[in-house]
Formats: C-alpha cells, sequence, structure tokens
C-alpha cells in the first residue's frame, strides 16, 4: 500500500528554500534571529550552550563526555507533519537546533510521515502527510533556522532503503519488551494508556525508540512529553552506549489550565502562520495572572521564545507608569513580574508586538514566493 500511495507523493527536492533564511536579521527588535554560525568554543562554553536547551537532562556527565570525545555529534528530533505547526515547534525548535549546530553538533529531523499515518493524522493520506512535512520545512528555513549542519530524513524513504536494518531492530525491541511496558510510552503520540488503540498504535513506540539507533543519535532532542519513549532507548541499550536525553520544556496553553498547546483549538496557541490581528487577539485574551509565572502562558513565552530569539525583551509605557525598560535576562524579568513593578497590562502589549516581529519573516515568505504561497494554499486545502 505504501509504495502505490508513494508514486503520487511529492519529492522531499520540492521543499523550496526561501530567499533569505535569516531574514529577521534586519529586524530591529531582533538583531540576529536566531541563528549562528558555527565557531570554536571551549567545552565548557559549549557544554553550557546545549544544556540550557533542556529542562532535563539525563545524563549531564554523559553529554559532556560526548561533547569532548566526539567529533561531530548527532542529536536528533523526530516530528508527525500533522498539520498547523504552532510557535513552540516553530521558534523554540530554531533556537534549540542552532545551539546545537553553534555547539558542533549535526542535527538530524526524522520527517515521521509513516508515523503520522499509523497515528492517523490526515486521514492516514501520506499524500497529504507529505505535504505538510514540506510546509513545516519551509517555515523553519524562513524563520531562521541554520541549515549548514542540518539534515531532515523523510521516515518513509531511509526505511524503505534500510528496511533490513530497521525492522528486525524494530523487532528485537517489540520483542523484549512487554505490552504494559509499551503502553506507557503512548504519551509520544498524544494518547493515554486507557485509549482503545490500534494495533498500529502499538507498534509505534517500538519503531520510534528503533528510530533513535537507526539514526545512530547521540542527543534524543524531544519534548518532556517523548521522555518515556527515550528512556525505553536507554533501558534497550544496557550495557552499550546510551543515548543522551536532553527533553525542552512544553510551552503552556494560552487559556488557563492547559499544560501545552493544542492544534485542534485554535484559541490556545500561537501559530506560525497567524497574522498581527491574530496574535494581537490571542494575546490580549491569554491566561496571565498578575505576580504569577509558574503555568503563566504569557511569562513563559517571553522567557522561552522572545528572550532566547531577539536577545532582549522591550517594555514600553508612560513615563508614569514606569517608562521604557529593556530586559536581556529572565531572572530581571521575573523579579519584576512578581514584584508588581510589571503589570500583564504592560507584559501582553510588548510580548505582541515582539512575537509579531519574530513571525512577519515567515508571512512575507509565504506571501511573496510563489512556490512557497501555492505549498501554503495546498496544506490549507488539505486541512479542511
Amino acid at each position: 500500500m505504501a509504495s502505490n500511495a508513494e508514486e503520487t507523493i511529492p519529492p522531499a527536492e520540492a521543499v523550496v528554500a526561501p530567499e533569505t533564511a535569516t531574514s529577521s536579521s534586519s529586524d530591529a527588535a531582533c538583531d540576529d534571529g536566531p541563528a549562528d554560525h558555527f565557531s570554536k568554543m571551549t567545552l565548557d562554553e559549549r557544554f553550557t550552550l546545549v544544556r540550557s536547551i533542556g529542562e532535563e537532562c539525563i545524563q549531564e556527565d554523559e553529554l559532556r563526555n560526548l561533547l569532548d570525545k566526539k567529533k561531530d555529534p548527532v542529536a536528533y528530533d523526530g516530528f508527525e507533519p500533522s498539520g498547523r505547526m504552532h510557535i513552540a515547534q516553530g521558534v523554540m525548535k530554531a533556537i534549540n537546533v542552532n545551539k546545537l549546530t553553534k555547539a558542533g553538533c549535526i542535527f538530524k529531523f526524522w520527517i515521521a510521515d509513516w508515523f503520522a499515518q499509523l497515528n492517523n493524522k490526515m486521514g492516514g493520506d501520506l499524500k497529504k502527510i507529505r505535504t505538510v512535512g514540506q510546509y513545516m520545512i519551509e517555515i523553519w528555513k524562513a524563520v531562521g533556522m541554520n541549515m549548514d549542519r542540518v539534515q531532515f530524513l523523510w521516515a518513509s524513504d531511509e526505511i524503505n532503503a534500510r528496511s533490513q536494518e530497521y525492522w528486525p531492530l524494530v523487532m528485537d525491541i517489540a520483542r523484549q519488551n512487554n505490552l504494559t511496558r509499551i503502553k506507557r510510552c503512548c504519551q509520544i503520540m498524544g494518547r493515554n494508556e486507557e485509549d482503545e488503540l490500534t494495533a498500529a498504535q502499538i507498534f509505534y513506540p517500538c519503531m520510534q525508540c528503533a528510530d533513535i539507533f537507526f539514526l545512530k543519535a547521540d542527543i534524543c532532542q524531544l519534548g518532556s512529553d517523548q521522555r518515556k519513549v527515550n528512556m525505553l532507548a536507554r533501558e534497550y541499550c544496557k550495557g552499550k552506549l546510551k543515548p543522551i536525553i536532553l527533553s525542552h520544556r512544553m510551552l503552556p496553553g494560552l487559556l488557563e489550565g492547559q499544560e501545552k498547546m493544542s492544534k485542534s483549538m485554535s484559541e490556545s496557541a500561537i501559530f506560525m502562520e497567524d497574522e498581527e490581528s491574530d496574535v494581537k487577539t490571542k494575546i490580549r485574551k491569554a491566561f496571565c495572572p498578575p505576580l504569577i509565572t509558574k503555568g503563566n502562558p504569557c511569562f513563559e513565552y517571553t522567557v522561552y521564545v522572545v528572550l532566547p530569539y531577539c536577545n532582549e525583551f522591550v517594555v514600553e509605557r508612560k513615563e508614569e507608569n514606569g517608562g521604557k525598560k529593556t530586559y536581556t535576562t529572565a531572572e530581571e524579568l521575573e523579579a519584576d513580574y512578581t514584584s508588581g513593578a510589571l503589570h500583564p497590562s504592560d507584559l501582553k502589549p510588548a510580548l505582541t508586538k515582539a512575537l509579531n516581529r519574530i513571525l512577519e519573516p515567515v508571512r512575507e515568505h509565504f506571501r511573496t514566493n510563489p512556490q512557497a504561497k501555492d505549498l501554503l494554499k495546498k496544506v490549507k486545502v488539505k486541512l479542511r
């Protein structure tokens, strides 16, 4: 069935490179964007840069040793092409990838088209899934991801090319784990252990675990919601070199009580192709309790998206309300917010302005590049 579908799937080469991958560099609010060039650094500098990505690192001593001993360590993340891209997947991933490549890593993106099909995304239509995957790559290029040391690998292509290597590995992982252990990993698909799962969805964690070894990844740089399958990979290794887990933070949704953004609820997330008016409306309505930073999406978007991308966060107020202030560290921002010196009514307009400046190069690219514009049109049709 897969081979028949692939005859009509657009090839990976159809991905369009934007005219400039660092268009954000001209924006005064975000001088350099996230992109940077590889440069020689001390081991401590490289370790600090890479470690700054992860909310959790298993294990830090292994990470330091890897950076010290291995030339061009491989980091990887996988993504299902399954619909619109929100700002955490777009901007945060660009920031993290650029930090890793700056520190000397090669980053492999595993475009999990077969996995999206197994998880019944886009109705299981592989042609639609492939188109959405190309659209997502376009966004990363437009937002300023440095592509010098980045590889995009389509799962269906790579597995077909090396099937004799891949499937025995998947079967061995499945053989060595019971059903209960595999079902505990179902969070990686956005499912719960109690959900009624298809046989394909039971197989999914075994395949994702195998991906790590198939890609020869040294670092698993995925979200914290993927932790369980990454731990499964470390358990499977036994005495061998274990992959290092570097889990980034999951940003909350914009609405109160949402632990993560939801693609199915447009008001819960900022999407990479949102118009200025969309961003303004969503941030205006977003949950933003005064004095509280934990679980505050507006504060977290500022700390984890704006500050690392722009290297600063500018708040403009009337002099009687504190005047203009530029923040360059999360600690400084948190101190003012928790003390009341920075109020939600000041934070929200500044956040809206910063986010729109970050997203404008993406909007411009899809407006002005004919091939990219056509790709976005196809994606919107497929998402209806």
